[in-house]
């Protein structure tokens, strides 16, 4: 039996195994890729991110993160821009998690999918591709992917990622509204730009569908050269969603497993490993996961809550939306800090 088992070693897993594994616990980090690959996501982290990496002892210009300065937003003929009040950065999520897992060390087994998980004997019995696991604590960490017996709700909304060439914008993240979301566009390794949706439906050529959405994102979009053969996609992404915060003993909810903030604002990589900090600063101090998930679900509730607020007004008046950023812009990216 395992002290805790961590199920998922994207940056929420990672966090809280690091920061347990060195208080001297006994953690089984399992992971069901055989390597760090991409995964739908934005790629953008601000400073409560950073401020988690150097805990953590990553350092992300290390592993090649890209400054970033500045937001564009493109809506029709309508263009703006607006300074980032804030320092971030962008960074492939293949080398984060690489990053992150190294840090892991031997706690970390690859290519061990569970299966489902079930409450015995005071802890847990986890079903797995590799056999059975017991644990006495068990993190929920799976990101956009719902463990079996533990669900999240339904939603039309799907994530879909695409790594570019070809693509001039610079030191600055543009929000693309378009028909049926948004898109997030940003510099990525070696030269290259990440393009992320968050959409109601899966388009015909998602690069047409975001063109179409604006002036500036047919002039940025306007030779890109996808560098995979189709977007990673993800279905049924609640955008929006927080748990309720309590659940059975032992068993901890994090990163997107306890709240998933719209994509536009780049908090969901700070409330991934921040989550993960905060579940294994609890389980230390010995506090019960229905404790921890009550007081997780105040920390995140203002920006998850104002996140969602500006995401109808994206969605429903986009053109309002670009209009306000350059003089609303920075006040509403701190407001959906963590």
């Amino acid at each position: 039996m395992a002290e805790i088992a961590v199920i998922g070693a994207g940056p929420a897993g990672c966090a809280a195994a690091i920061a347990l594994r060195r208080a001297g616990r006994e953690v089984v980090l399992l992971e069901r890729s055989a390597a760090p690959r991409e995964s739908v996501c934005g790629e953008f982290f601000g400073p409560d991110a950073a401020a988690a990496l150097a805990t953590l002892g990553i350092d992300p210009a290390a592993l090649g993160a890209i400054p970033l300065r500045h937001l564009r937003i493109g809506h029709g003929a309508r263009e703006s821009t607006a300074a980032l009040p804030f320092d971030a950065w962008g960074l492939a999520r293949r080398r984060l998690d690489g990053a992150l897992q190294s840090a892991a060390g031997p706690a970390l087994r690859r290519g061990v999918t569970v299966l489902g998980a079930q409450a015995e004997g005071g802890g847990w019995r986890l079903r797995t591709s590799a056999g059975e696991v017991s644990a006495r604590r068990v993190v929920l960490a799976t990101g956009k992917h719902a463990l079996r017996g533990f669900p999240r709700p339904a939603s039309p909304w799907m994530g879909l990622k695409l790594h570019l060439a070809d693509v001039p914008i610079e030191a600055a993240v543009a929000l693309l509204p378009c028909a049926g979301g948004y898109a997030g566009l940003q510099p990525s390794e070696a030269g290259g730009a990440n393009l992320c949706a968050a959409l109601r439906q899966a388009p015909g050529d998602l690069l047409a569908t975001i063109r179409a959405g604006s002036a500036l994102a047919a002039r940025l979009l306007r030779d890109a050269r996808p560098l995979w053969a189709r977007p990673l996609a993800v279905a049924g992404v609640p955008y929006g969603w927080r748990h309720a915060g309590e659940g059975p003993p032992g068993f901890y909810r994090i990163g997107d497993q306890a709240a998933v903030i719209p994509s536009f604002t780049g908090e969901g990589m700070a409330l991934a490993l921040q989550s993960g900090l905060a579940a294994a600063e609890a389980i230390l101090a010995g506090r019960e996961a229905a404790e921890f998930g009550a007081a997780w679900r105040r920390r995140h509730a203002r920006p998850v809550l104002l996140a969602g607020l500006g995401a109808r007004v994206l969605q429903g008046w986009p053109a309002g939306f670009a209009a306000a950023a350059p003089l609303l812009g920075p006040a509403f990216a701190r407001a959906t800090r963590l």
